[in-house]
């Protein structure tokens, strides 16, 4: 990195805590703390929502995923503009007729306390561990392909949040997000045009797609109805309609996004905004990992994206073995290299039976470069046992420090932790907020002003933050982190779901059954989870994890609809005759 590169990105990154900081302070009444003035316009609650689901992970993990697997991983968001619609026709409605300012506040009027204290403490394990995450995930990438601390980065991070999220509230993330979704979107296009400019002269945009389709990277649909596919069309409809139902209608992280609309209707507009544009700017950043694949089809590519796990393997008894799989890797991309002029001479010419042998050589070839890098990830792993060799996460920002030019290297780490930010900002507003309303004020006796409440919200954000960094701090990668997060969601988001669904629908399900009901669910999804995925290596699970959704939500309210029908019939036997 440059002189230039660490002017852009710190004057980026103060500038944005300057600006949270600067245009909410005194905010002193819960009113405009917590709920932000409730005067948000719909573009900024669309920007914020947005911002809040696209972490650094987004835009550090999401084009990785496309490199090695393609654009499946689209159908994760299916089933989101389902979603915004049923959330805009029912809770949103309710949400602003109680004027609530948590959601879980809502459950107490309709159920009772402690079930209202279970949803928010559910919301605070997986909330809280996602937090950590979103510190960790840029950081310990940063870290390992700059060369800096990664403790530091966590703190670095960590702190640059804090200030301004306990400084200025609810409203303060709104803000800064605005921001943050410019810097990200204006450095995702950037790069995108950079990876155009520097493919070979004659292949064109339209080829460069067909190149990429050549190896199978735009499989975008996948109909299959096995349980055991990450991504399908069925899985994203479903168990990705099930998880951003209860994303986006039931964590605080994003409710207190929209609930911060001046009005009803702004409060729609902005969701119906996310709704929108959500994939098509996934979409858009996995073809922006598609086009990374692309270039290097003509361009040099490590062995493993990792450089701290390259370093291991060559700094062991493995050293020599591991130099022959990089000089088998090399010989390979000189094949691969010819093999796509190839492919490119025979569109050009449009001779049918050149392409399919051109396209079955790209795929050999492709079967034997997976082969070889697998056997790199035994080997690093043998070599290190701690050492991380799965590198998708790594592709993207070695894209970037190798290829783009200064100035634009720093707009680009600016991208990755003004998300971080963003995501984090929103995660201990949220977090702070549950602590302070739905579970301090509310089991706390005695009446207590405005102000105490403002000041026990900032200390338990605060304290929140410090958690999160301590999280990040003693974390470790598994597998790729977008998918970390999205299964830590899919754990506890389904049986809150079902919990409000039996607040919205099931009218005659009253407290106690749900209460229990929600703490059975909880202990047999982990169950599901451990026995049917977590012990399984990755891609052999026997179950996807965005199922865990659907089963939580259907179970928490089959078996409160037991639990109530055998309370009833407990109270009421039948009379004999």
């Amino acid at each position: 990195m440059g002189a230039l590169d660490w002017i852009i990105l710190s004057g980026t990154l103060l500038f944005i805590v300057s600006y949270g900081v600067y245009k909410t302070r005194g905010r002193q009444n819960v009113e405009e703390y917590v709920g932000g003035g409730k005067d948000a316009k719909w573009w900024t609650i669309g920007l914020s929502v947005m911002a809040t689901q696209a972490s650094a992970i987004t835009f550090l993990s999401t084009p990785g995923q496309a490199f090695h697997d393609g654009m499946g991983f689209v159908q994760f968001y299916f089933g989101l503009p389902i979603a915004m619609i049923i959330i805009c026709m029912v809770f949103l409605p309710i949400y602003h007729k109680l004027q609530v300012y948590t959601a879980y506040e809502f459950l107490e009027n309709r159920f009772d306390l402690k079930t209202r204290s279970l949803a928010a403490f559910l919301f605070l394990i997986q909330r809280g561990l996602a937090a950590g995450i979103t510190i960790y995930a840029p950081s310990i990438i940063l870290s390992a392909v700059l060369g800096w601390d990664l403790r530091t980065l966590n703190i670095m991070i960590g702190i640059l949040v804090i200030i301004y999220t306990v400084s200025g509230g609810t409203k303060a993330v709104s803000m800064t997000q605005k921001q943050q979704m410019f810097v990200i979107m204006t450095g995702m296009f950037i790069t995108f045009f950079y990876i155009l400019g520097y493919l070979p002269a004659d292949i064109t945009f339209s080829k460069a797609l067909k190149i990429a389709g050549a190896s199978n990277k735009l499989e975008i649909l996948d109909f299959s109805l096995d349980p055991k596919s990450r991504y399908t069309f069925w899985s994203g409809i479903t168990g990705g309609l099930f998880l951003a139902l209860a994303y986006f209608g039931t964590d605080q992280s994003q409710v207190q996004r929209y609930l911060t609309g001046r009005s009803l209707r702004e409060s729609q507009l902005g969701l119906v905004f996310n709704g929108i544009f959500k994939i098509p700017m996934q979409f858009f950043i996995l073809l922006v990992g598609v086009m990374v694949f692309v270039f290097y089809q003509y361009n040099e590519s490590p062995l493993n994206f990792n450089p701290a796990a390259t370093t291991a393997v060559m700094e062991s008894s493995y050293a020599e073995a591991y130099q022959l799989l990089e000089k088998s890797h090399r010989e390979l991309e000189m094949e691969k290299k010819m093999a796509q002029n190839k492919f490119s001479a025979a569109l050009e010419i449009k001779e049918y039976t050149a392409v399919e042998e051109a396209k079955l050589h790209i795929i050999d070839i492709n079967k034997k470069d997976s082969t070889n890098r697998s056997a790199a990830r035994a080997m690093i792993k043998q070599a290190d046992g701690s050492a991380e060799t799965n590198d998708k996460d790594y592709v993207f920002i070695h894209f970037i420090l190798h290829n783009l030019p200064k100035g634009l290297i720093g707009l680009l780490l600016a991208v990755i932790l003004s998300a971080a930010m963003s995501s984090t900002a929103s995660e201990l507003n949220a977090l702070g907020t549950i602590t302070a309303l739905d579970l301090y004020k509310r089991n706390r006796k005695g009446n207590f002003s405005q102000n105490h409440y403002v000041v026990v919200s900032k200390g338990f954000t605060l304290l929140w933050g410090v958690i999160a960094i301590s999280i990040a701090c003693v974390a470790s990668l598994f597998d790729n982190l977008i998918q970390l997060v999205n299964i830590i969601g899919s754990i506890f988001y389904g049986n809150v779901l079902g919990i409000f669904l039996l607040a919205f629908f099931f009218k005659f399900v009253k407290g106690n059954a749900v209460f229990f009901a929600a703490i059975l669910t909880q202990l047999i999804v982990c169950i599901i989870y451990y026995y049917l995925i977590h012990i399984y290596p990755s891609g052999q699970e026997k179950l996807g994890y965005l199922w865990l959704n659907f089963i939580g939500s259907g179970l928490v309210i089959l078996l409160a609809m037991a639990f109530e029908g055998f309370d009833r019939l407990l109270r009421n036997p039948p009379i004999k005759t």
